[in-house]
């Protein structure tokens, strides 16, 4: 063996990375700054992770830790490699605390679709431009043109609704 040592090293660690999830089944927590109760444990490893395709309507007491849970779920999925494409929408007033929570607790970067953003896309649609985004659900329920650049980007792996009753059917 002749290669590099510390590039072999580097590709060694990476691998030993990707497949972390096989050996600890709850990586999400562990690399987070969480301490799920455990019912939130049970609800995403228990519950969400093993539904294949994933449609879940989690509907729980104001407190109850759902954006812990949801957070757990997309650190997840992108651990194991089973999502790219992440929207979360939510009530104007709870974008910035989406955001927030997303970035300090687990280490998730999330842009805020913005009226700038949704102008200065360079191909016309902001949804085509960003893999992980929060939009306010007053932002797209009222604007048909933004409706129609929704439609026609590529799908979203997860879309996560906060206030999902606030939702009319036919979005």
């Amino acid at each position: 063996f002749d290669a590099d040592g510390a590039l072999f090293q580097l590709v060694s660690e990476a691998r030993r990375i990707s497949l972390a999830h096989l050996f600890d089944p709850v990586l999400a927590v562990h690399t987070s700054l969480v301490e799920p109760l455990p019912h939130q444990i049970t609800a995403v490893y228990g519950e969400m992770l093993p539904r294949q395709p994933l449609r879940f309507l989690l509907a729980d007491d104001p407190g109850a830790g759902k954006t812990i849970m949801a957070g757990l779920l997309i650190k997840e999925l992108l651990i194991r490699g089973d999502l790219e494409r992440c929207l979360v929408v939510a009530p104007g007033s709870l974008v910035e605390q989406w955001q927030d929570e997303l970035s300090q607790k687990f280490g998730l970067s999330f842009d805020i679709l913005t009226r700038d953003q949704i102008e200065a896309a360079r191909t016309g649609n902001p949804f085509t431009e960003r893999n992980f985004l929060i939009a306010r659900l007053d932002m797209l329920s009222r604007n048909e043109e933004l409706q129609t650049r929704f439609k026609s980007a590529k799908e979203w792996d997860l879309v996560i609704c906060d206030e999902a009753h606030r939702m009319s059917a036919s979005f």
